[in-house]
């Protein structure tokens, strides 16, 4: 079931840039943690505004490929925390894998085709 449209992914997509901007001050992140969100952020914006679909600038990546990227990205923050070792920390723990959760979630609720129809 594909409920969320390009737009509203959109606005989903800038609301995950803030909250990893946020994350190491809401949360007290340690080192590895806090630069992991930080560079996740930049990486995240980088490629929502340069994606094919209403807020990208450059449309660079098909929303399709957009889609693929949070497939993989979703599933690997899930187990980040215990690559890099970190999992003992509950808050970084907790919010890389929630947010992993929530990537997941929101990638199979997303209708990435829309835009491909509509042209």
């Amino acid at each position: 079931m594909q409920i969320i449209s390009p737009r509203q992914h959109g606005y989903l997509d800038f609301l995950t840039v803030i909250l990893f901007l946020l994350a190491p001050v809401l949360f007290g992140l340690s080192e590895v943690p806090a630069l992991l969100a930080y560079g996740l952020a930049i990486v995240h914006l980088a490629v929502t505004l340069t994606s094919d679909f209403p807020f990208g600038l450059i449309k660079l990546i098909p929303f399709t490929v957009h889609g693929w990227i949070e497939r993989i990205v979703g599933p690997t923050l899930v187990v980040v925390p215990f690559v890099l070792g970190f999992a003992d920390e509950p808050m970084a723990r907790n919010f890389y894998m929630g947010m992993g959760l929530i990537i997941i979630v929101v990638g199979l609720l997303t209708d990435y085709r829309a835009t491909q129809r509509k042209s």
